[in-house]
């Protein structure tokens, strides 16, 4: 067994307050991460490394530190990083349980360096928001009232505010002034908890919109325990061609670049950030902060799409190596600017890349991050497994190993899932299969089953296959999919269930949500390692 160096909490604490690049990394699932980790730590589960680490961790490089709560993932973890060529890999000394000894604070949820930075903002410079009482009584009134959804088109659409306009977070500076071009009328900003409000919100009162701005305090948490009624499968969006006048442009423009600037937000241009990119003493993540549409229709070649609201609430998501430095584009002096003013106060060394033209973007179509080859499999097509399933003296498995939401959602007849950071000759996952005398390993699109293949062959010595083109190479052949939580051989710990997702849950997980959400300065204050500042 390869031996890996040991970080302690207090080295990786002292890296954490001088700034220099680590990335703490939590190799468990999102489930169990969710319920206890240190605020920097960046969910990285075992089962997914090769598909996300050149993206994720593009310097082979960069300082890693790996834990678990005593499970044995991230010796695993260290294993896999070690042959994808990072050369930095070290353990959490004690793991999850050492921090927790040496004095380390532990936070629950995802996302929490957003979510409490957001806190932090509001208890700072007090973000006006109004209750869902007022709200509603505004829009039964008949009030000259606009609601703005700050979340994606996605999770607008699941519910939303009745009458509300989606506008991602990064659009609001951008579209507010066309969407309430009359200063008297009330800007409302929602989201479902509170952290994309309180930065919408702030940011429109930071921009100077001469419109009052409030939040809605709770978002469509406080709408839901106030026993008002939500809609849900709405289409109502911003126009993206509507009101960019000169005159709002060029005042969105003016404010956003003076915000930049006063957080400390740096300047530089594509080619450097090219070249910057290729450096091997540091981390630079390049992202594009416009919709995903303007993205895949035209983007500089090294930019990944990163809409500028969900950089902000996602921040650990799309750069885990805190000291890292972010370079952002737009093509319209704003989205960028207003992002990066948040980035800075996150305490992160950021820049926007300046003076670029159409010219400049010559990649399309969605981002396509590198990944490692997986060891040499067969494949088989999505015909021939039918054949084989109608044959029972084939005794052929289906094993899925996509997320277990999509297993849920559409999956082979007849196949069990499995979670492939469970794969080991002492866990019960693999017992819990029927015995066949073959299997073939699917997943969404094949990628993550050509990894997980080879695995499952060394532990059970039969013969293995992948499924070419995974579950949707299956679908589009026109042979049947079936849905539900049948055959699951491991548990659905890979997603953690948000309080603030979905229509269907309990008031007292929502209300315990909320006291959590209230309690995140005071944990910023015991942590001591966040260096967030408000301007």
């Amino acid at each position: 067994m390869k031996s890996y160096p040991v970080r302690t909490y207090e080295a990786v604490r002292q890296a954490l307050l001088a700034r220099q690049e680590i990335a703490l990394l939590d190799t468990r699932e999102e489930d169990p991460h969710a319920q206890a980790h240190p605020l920097f730590a960046a969910n990285f589960p075992l089962s997914r490394i090769e598909l996300d680490a050149y993206t994720r961790l593009p310097r082979r490089d960069v300082p890693i530190v790996l834990f678990d709560a005593g499970e044995g993932l991230a010796r695993r973890a260290a294993d896999v990083f070690t042959s994808l060529g990072y050369t930095q890999v070290a353990l959490l000394a004690g793991g999850l349980d050492g921090w927790i000894r040496a004095g380390g604070e532990v936070f629950r949820d995802v996302n929490v360096p957003s979510k409490a930075f957001g806190e932090f903002v509001e208890a700072q410079r007090h973000t006006p928001s109004l209750s869902a009482q007022a709200v509603n009584a505004l829009l039964v009134n008949g009030d000259d009232v606009v609601v703005l959804d700050a979340r994606r088109f996605d999770e607008y659409q699941t519910m939303n505010i009745p009458g509300s306009i989606s506008v991602p977070g990064a659009e609001l500076v951008l579209r507010a002034r066309a969407l309430a071009p009359d200063p008297k009328t009330r800007v409302i900003v929602n989201c479902a908890g509170r952290t994309r409000s309180i930065i919408g919100a702030q940011s429109l009162v930071n921009a100077g919109l001469p419109n009052p701005v409030s939040a809605l305090r709770n978002g469509t948490i406080g709408w839901t325990l106030a026993g008002h009624t939500l809609e849900h499968g709405s289409e109502r969006r911003f126009d993206p061609l509507a009101g960019l006048d000169d005159a709002n442009l060029n005042a969105s423009r003016r404010t956003a670049r003076a915000l930049a600037d006063r957080a400390g937000v740096q300047r530089t241009t594509l080619d450097e950030a090219t070249r910057w990119a290729a450096e091997t003493s540091r981390t630079t993540y390049r992202f594009d902060v416009r919709t995903p549409d303007e993205y895949e229709r035209a983007h500089a070649p090294g930019f990944q799409g990163a809409p500028g609201g969900q950089l902000v609430q996602e921040t650990e998501m799309f750069a885990p190596v805190r000291g890292a430095r972010v370079v952002l584009f737009d093509d319209d002096g704003v989205r960028a600017n207003m992002t990066a003013s948040w980035l800075a106060q996150m305490n992160i060394e950021v820049y926007v890349a300046d003076g670029a033209s159409a010219e400049d973007l010559t990649a399309s179509g969605a981002w396509r991050g590198a990944k490692p080859q997986p060891a040499p499999t067969p494949a088989i097509r999505a015909g021939e497994l039918a054949a084989l399933l109608a044959d029972p003296a084939s005794d052929t498995l289906v094993i899925d190993v996509t997320s277990s939401a999509n297993y849920v959602k559409a999956h082979v007849p007849g196949a069990w899932w499995l979670m492939r950071s469970r794969l080991s000759p002492n866990a019960d996952d693999l017992r819990a299969l029927p015995d066949a005398k073959q299997y073939v390993i699917t997943c969404g699109s094949s990628a993550l089953a050509s990894f997980v293949a080879p695995e499952i062959a060394a532990l059970t010595g039969k013969p293995v296959h992948v499924l070419e083109g995974g579950t949707a190479a299956w679908i589009a052949a026109g042979l049947p999919a079936e849905a539900g939580d049948q055959r699951l051989a491991s548990p659905r710990i890979d997603r953690y269930r948000r309080p603030y997702e979905g229509t269907d849950n309990a008031r007292e997980a929502m209300n315990a949500y909320l006291e959590w959400e209230y309690g995140l300065v005071a944990q910023l204050d015991r942590d001591c390692t966040h260096g967030f500042f408000v301007i």
